[in-house]
């Protein structure tokens, strides 16, 4: 099978994966069953139909709203299905078929949805970091002895280290500066990426998280929601986002991916020890 046909079949399998991720992202954060009910329309209840819910394709032809009540079906959806699907054929290209691949598309189903409910809801939910982070270590068994030690050592300095960072952070400053879900994601990240390029990791996300925040807060004057009304709900672990924080989830997820995709290609086009330190690759002076 050839590259091209690899790619397409995973991006077909992506689209109809981003749908489910759809209903986990809807879902989870509401505490609701991921299986029961069927799909349905989240203001008039309608029971979507096969035919309605076909990934990318049911939202165009219906105009991208409820067949039963017309009412808005947000862009969110086919743009999920779209996500998933373009790293899944990214995964296809990475890698050859086989179990790196079964791992690959793992990994990124756990992270979308994870970066995207951070990102609507800031809670990154245990039911999905906690049985990522089990899924990371397991399925490196069938890569042997090396995998397994690489993916332990991940997962326990990843959510140490994190953290150490979180409680130094609320000793320092006072408060909280990192939500208490970031260490179990970087927990599921270390357990699939191993220990190497975790360093690569908390850099990207801190440097990317800090850009964004600064745009944010230079052209809306914050960075985070706005202040909620009294008696509104916090964070999972008590925390209410102030003005100038942003959650930082979605930039560990994109600095996993961004490394998970594309270390090989750095390592070898910028050799040399800063990049190698930040990729986790192997670098020999030449």
């Amino acid at each position: 099978m050839t590259h091209t046909a690899l790619a397409g079949i995973a991006f077909i399998a992506g689209l109809l994966v981003g749908s489910f991720l759809n209903v986990v992202i809807a879902r989870v954060p509401a505490g609701l069953s991921i299986v029961r009910p069927g799909s349905r329309c989240p203001r008039c209840g309608h029971a979507l139909a096969w035919y309605e819910n076909v990934p990318l394709v049911s939202w165009l032809v219906l105009g991208g709203r409820c067949r039963s009540c017309r009412s808005p079906i947000s862009a969110r959806y086919p743009l999920v299905e779209l996500l998933t699907g373009g790293l899944f054929a990214a995964c296809a290209v990475r890698f050859p078929p086989g179990w790196e691949l079964v791992r690959a598309v793992l990994f990124v189903g756990f992270l979308v949805p994870l970066a995207l409910i951070d990102l609507e809801h800031w809670v990154l939910p245990f039911q999905l970091t906690l049985p990522g982070a089990g899924v990371g270590l397991l399925s490196a068994l069938p890569l042997g002895t090396e995998a397994v030690v690489e993916a332990a050592i991940g997962a326990a300095v990843g959510f140490v280290f994190f953290l150490a960072l979180e409680v130094g952070l609320r000793i320092l400053l006072k408060k909280e500066a990192l939500g208490a879900g970031d260490k179990w994601l970087v927990l599921l990240v270390g357990a699939f990426l191993g220990w190497r390029p975790l360093f690569g990791v908390l850099l990207l996300s801190n440097v990317q998280g800090a850009l964004v925040g600064g745009v944010l807060l230079l052209t809306r004057g914050r960075a985070g929601p706005a202040s909620p009304p009294p008696g509104a709900p916090a964070t999972e672990d008590g925390w209410t986002p102030g003005a100038t924080h942003v959650p930082f989830g979605p930039f560990i997820a994109l600095a996993a991916l961004e490394l998970f995709f594309l270390a090989p290609w750095l390592a070898e086009t910028f050799p040399g020890p800063f990049v190698g330190l930040i990729t986790g690759m192997p670098w020999a002076p030449p």
